[in-house]
């Protein structure tokens, strides 16, 4: 389960991440994720 989670993050990494700011709100979805994933 953990290296599909993190293939799944690399993988939107180098999809969506083409400024400094898209890498940092792309962070704070993961960041929401777990944490509603925490929360279950």
């Amino acid at each position: 389960m953990k290296k599909l989670f993190a293939l799944t993050i690399i993988a939107v990494m180098l999809v969506g991440c083409n400024t400094v700011a898209g890498f940092g709100k792309d962070i704070e979805k993961v960041g929401s994720k777990m944490e509603g994933a925490a929360k279950k």
